[in-house]
């Protein structure tokens, strides 16, 4: 069994958003990524699918040029090679859940790139 707490150790970082692995489990990374009201992720893609879920905050979430106003609760799914960004509209927390294939370095230099 793997478990862990979205919300212990959260920390929000000033120049970038704040990427943490929550855990590995054979199938997935299970990612947190903290946004300051503000903060972006500019346009990327992954190879592999991923989801999406909004724990806290409001944030949009672009797809090929189409901006979803995401709110607390809100979960979505996307297959590999989709070109999306996010922007916090407020303070926001984000579970990303990964292919084990897929990499958090990967994730973390285009939050450090935005």
């Amino acid at each position: 069994m793997e478990s862990a707490n979205i919300y212990k150790d959260l920390e929000y970082k000033d120049d970038a958003p704040a990427i943490t692995v929550l855990y590995k489990s054979s199938a997935t990374k299970e990612v947190r990524i903290a946004f300051k009201a503000g903060q972006t992720m500019a346009e990327h893609q992954t190879p592999y699918p991923i989801s999406v879920m909004l724990v806290e905050g409001k944030l949009d979430f672009g797809v090929e040029g189409t901006v979803h106003h995401l709110t607390k609760g809100d979960i979505l799914f996307l297959e590999g090679g989709i070109p999306h960004d996010l922007t916090a509209v407020e303070d926001s927390i984000v579970r990303l859940s990964l292919s084990t294939q897929d990499s958090v370095d990967r994730v973390k230099s285009v939050a450090a790139n935005s």
